[in-house]
């Protein structure tokens, strides 16, 4: 009696045991969420593969958790160990050391792979988009546009048909009042320069005709000057198609990200091709423009290897220039002036391909500086003016170098 009471409460007990461990496997997915996005996001995304593969498919094909939990906590321990599944996942992806997350406890692992796989299965069931959802956007239809210029065509020749029977209905109404002017007889010799004599004898009419004319040739005279070597809308082939509307726009990625110069120095900077890697290393990489950015590298995306032999730099076309006499600082109006790359070249977020939008003329340039207000709290630039001023108040020592006068940029421009 005493043995089966004493194994009841063991199987009892056995069976709490057996439910919390599953409970606790099953894992919190709202915690998980806030794990993942802190730890994962910066090589993993769950529908796509990253810097790191695609973990929605990964995880949920692998069931054993506990062989994912210690991959997780210390995945070179594993490597190291020669666990088989840890070796093939190693060679599988070219051999690449996965960040060591000692930190998570099981229970932290548990909640992830349940976001994950909770993540993944909404993704697998969401409906895909309807096949006609393009074709509401694609404009009108070529027999709409065709059927538009066949009743502009139809309506210019019953115009015409209108205003030739009209002619021949006031001939006829002048024929039969006898108003008709005389026929000129076959063989008679036409002055066909009569209309313009009549024109030359009329001296007002003369003045007006070449007073118009002389005021459009110095209109077109003052406008061709003016614009002399004024670019606006230069838009250069260049080498690889870069759509500023889908990185700039779409993804919000910052202009400072790749012009990493702007905010620092002079000149923005053309970005380096090892920019683009991060992110095209393995977005994209089916496009052909991408694989021209491969090219310039020498990288080859089977084997994710660089050869520095196949190298060669990307001959890009500037499209905004300044004269060699105008000094501009971007560092300075973007940083200090708080000025948006927007202001100067336009909207950049909505070109597929970049051109000039501004004209960069000196009067452009002048009118900004004129309505731009300066903000100079918390500015240690205005900060130090208004030290010198004071300085210069109490009749006291200020010396150029306190002006900015040993600055770089003073000099060497």
């Amino acid at each position: 009696m005493n043995f089966k009471q004493f194994s009841k409460s063991v199987l009892l007990l056995a069976g709490f045991a057996v439910w919390g461990f599953s409970a606790s496997a099953q894992g919190d997915a709202a915690k998980g969420e806030a794990l993942f996005k802190s730890k994962c996001t910066s090589c993993h995304a769950i529908e796509r593969q990253v810097t790191g593969p695609a973990l929605g498919p990964l995880i949920t094909s692998e069931t054993d958790d506990k062989f994912l939990t210690k991959w997780i906590q210390n995945n070179q321990a594993l490597i190291g160990s020669k666990e088989p599944r840890a070796v093939a996942i190693y060679n599988k992806f070219n051999q690449q050391n996965m960040t060591i997350f000692a930190d998570l406890s099981d229970g932290d692992v548990a909640n992830i792979l349940a976001y994950v796989r909770g993540e993944w299965k909404t993704i697998q069931s969401a409906p895909k988009p309807a096949a006609t959802a393009t074709a509401a956007d694609s404009g009108p239809s070529d027999l709409v546009i065709y059927g538009l210029l066949a009743v502009i065509v139809i309506a210019f020749i019953v115009i015409l048909v209108l205003n030739k029977v009209i002619a021949t209905l006031e001939r006829l109404l002048l024929n039969k009042k006898g108003l008709l002017p005389e026929v000129i007889e076959e063989g008679e010799p036409v002055d066909k320069l009569a209309v313009l004599k009549k024109i030359a004898k009329n001296k007002k009419l003369v003045f007006f005709i070449l007073l118009c004319g002389t005021i459009a040739l110095g209109s077109w005279t003052w406008v061709a000057l003016w614009n002399t070597n004024v670019h606006t809308g230069y838009q250069p082939v260049q080498p690889i198609k870069f759509p500023h509307d889908i990185h700039a726009g779409m993804l919000k990625i910052d202009c400072q990200y790749c012009h990493s110069g702007a905010y620092k120095s002079k000149n923005a900077s053309i970005p380096s091709l090892n920019v683009c890697m991060n992110c095209h290393k393995v977005v994209k990489t089916e496009s052909p423009e991408i694989h021209k950015i491969y090219d310039a590298l020498g990288y080859d995306p089977s084997t994710m290897k660089y050869d520095s032999t196949k190298a060669r730099p990307i001959q890009w076309i500037r499209i905004h220039n300044l004269p060699d006499f105008a000094y501009f600082n971007h560092s300075q109006h973007v940083k200090v002036g708080k000025i948006k790359c927007q202001q100067c070249h336009g909207p950049i977020q909505e070109m597929k391909e970049v051109y000039q939008y501004s004209p960069l003329t000196m009067k452009w340039c002048i009118q900004c500086h004129k309505r731009t207000e300066v903000d100079g709290k918390g500015n240690a630039y205005y900060t130090n003016l208004e030290q010198v001023h004071d300085l210069i108040k109490k009749n006291g020592k200020v010396t150029e170098a306190m002006m900015g006068g040993i600055e770089c940029g003073k000099c060497h421009y």
